[in-house]
């Protein structure tokens, strides 16, 4: 039997693949959540090599020249164990409205950080990722 969708996702993926799709919204950023981010750390760089800088929010350096980069946080709160990846927009109030249009529900509103704008969503699943702009 033939399926339609898995060779129309096949198609997508061969074109994202070959350079002939523009992402509109593109992946931009991970970040692993914990309680003991020094113990966390030990145990990426350990397993996978990577450099985890110091402090609350640490950047992670997975020594890698492809891929996007990430950090490991301790927030001091709930949720403690997490991961997010972040989708950049233009306009992360605009974005998170058209979340919960489509049944989607904002997590953490729209919080200015030195570097840009983040949010936080959960998607139709109950699944949360992030939404980000950078600051130019």
């Amino acid at each position: 039997m033939h399926d339609n969708m898995g060779s129309t996702q096949a198609g997508l993926i061969a074109k994202f693949y070959s350079g002939d799709a523009a992402m509109a919204h593109a992946v931009v950023h991970f970040e692993i959540g914990c309680k003991d981010k020094e113990k966390t750390s030990a145990f990426y760089a350990g397993v996978f090599g990577w450099t985890v800088d110091a402090g609350p929010m640490g950047m992670i350096n997975t020594g890698a020249g492809s891929g996007i980069q990430g950090h490991i946080a301790a927030l001091g709160h709930e949720p403690h164990q997490f991961t997010h990846f972040y989708i950049e927009t233009d306009d992360v109030a605009a974005s998170l409205k058209q979340v919960e249009a489509a049944g989607g529900k904002t997590v953490v509103p729209p919080v200015e950080i030195p570097s840009g704008t983040f949010a936080w969503f959960s998607d139709i699943e109950g699944n949360i990722v992030g939404l980000w702009k950078a600051k130019l």
